[in-house]
């Protein structure tokens, strides 16, 4: 098979590893029994940090979760609570790897945490601090990119050769994923779209920049125009506020959610904004990437069809070319919250080896 410029294409089995094209040039492709490996995945968010055992399916075995040390805590203390839940697991579960999808920047190699909002992190090598600590082979990878592999080849961008997803929570997240392998750019931060400025001098994010995306189309974004509406005592909000039990602090994006699938008009509006806006970034990414489909995930996508049926609308409506070009398909992700984890233990496979790990984890529970 051949590119539109005559090149030939990586071949299928690396790419399906997620490795980039000049990495497949390096590598031999992987046996099939690797592929099948249960390996372990672990997703370090803001409020919590989940790890768990996934077969080659997709399919999670067990898992476990605990609060994220808060970031003020040494980068020490969020590895001694990675490790504690590996070796938890790998006490149960044969497995071979161990992949992180960390809530940050990570550099192209995979292996250091360059920034996390969220954590103590600054350049910190975590892939070698874990790997010396585990002796499991180890890799990093953004939570984004590790959640779009996992809808690429489990969920719902499945069959797509040229996908993009993004993830609406606190704030935007994003990945590509193209013929076969997570496109992460040249220095590994690709797909930070969230801090695309769609309005010039707009609502000051916490980036440092005004007008990102990311400050109309998301969890904070829901939050912010609810909470003031309250703030102006406007009549409309009344109900929603109600139903916060007089606390403007207990409005939440899931409460907002709540109430427009139980009709409060002013949850719907809020939610259609939100969506509104989505639409618009989704139309400029599809002028700038072009890809067959958008996955949408994060906590703010659980809105479905009130937050999908707005988006969708506006990208015909705002899409360059419209009406001449074929329209990228918009969806929500399938995997839900697991996708994070399940992306990464699957990335991980790559670097997956067959081997005994019962001295190795009994040697390291003896260390202080």
């Amino acid at each position: 098979m051949t590119t539109p410029q005559g090149g030939n294409r990586p071949p299928v089995l690396p790419t399906l590893l997620g490795l980039g094209p000049r990495a497949e040039r390096r590598r031999r492709a992987l046996p099939a029994g690797l592929l099948r490996l249960p390996t372990i995945g672990v997703d370090i968010g803001g409020t919590k940090v989940v790890a768990g055992v996934v077969d080659g399916e997709g399919k999670v075995l067990e898992k476990l979760r605990t609060d994220t040390p808060d970031k003020s805590k040494s980068p020490k203390v969020v590895e001694d609570v990675i490790v504690e839940l590996v070796l938890e697991l790998a006490d149960r579960h044969d497995v071979h790897a161990v992949g992180i999808g960390a809530a940050g920047w990570v550099d192209s190699e995979r292996s250091t945490v360059l920034f996390a909002p969220h954590l103590n992190w600054r350049g910190e090598p975590l892939r070698d601090a874990l790997s010396s600590r585990l002796r499991f082979p180890v890799i990093v990878e953004n939570d984004a990119n590790a959640a779009a592999w996992a809808e690429w080849r489990f969920g719902a961008g499945r069959g797509e050769e040229h996908m993009v997803m993004l993830t609406l929570g606190t704030g935007i997240g994003g990945a590509v994923v193209r013929d076969g392998y997570v496109d992460r750019g040249r220095y590994g931060l690709a797909g930070e779209f969230g801090h695309m400025q769609v309005v010039p001098g707009g609502h000051r994010c916490p980036c440092g920049n005004r007008g990102c995306w990311e400050q109309y189309s998301s969890g904070n974004a829901l939050v912010r125009d609810a909470r003031e509406l309250v703030a102006e005592e406007s009549p409309v909000v009344q109900a929603l506020l109600a139903r916060a039990g007089g606390n403007v602090e207990a409005i939440t994006g899931p409460l907002v959610t709540e109430a427009a699938r139980a009709g409060d008009p002013t949850a719907t509006e809020l939610l259609y904004d939100v969506g509104t806006w989505l639409g618009v970034g989704i139309a400029n990414l599809a002028a700038a990437l072009d890809p067959g489909r958008f996955v949408i995930g994060g906590g703010v996508s659980e809105a479905g069809d009130l937050l999908l049926g707005p988006a969708r609308d506006t990208f015909r409506r705002t899409l360059t070319g419209r009406g001449f070009r074929p329209e990228s398909a918009i969806v929500h992700a399938a995997l839900g919250n697991e996708a994070g984890l399940v992306g990464a233990a699957d990335l991980a496979r790559q670097v997956a080896r067959r081997f005994r790990t019962i001295k190795r984890r009994r040697v390291e529970r003896a260390v202080p």
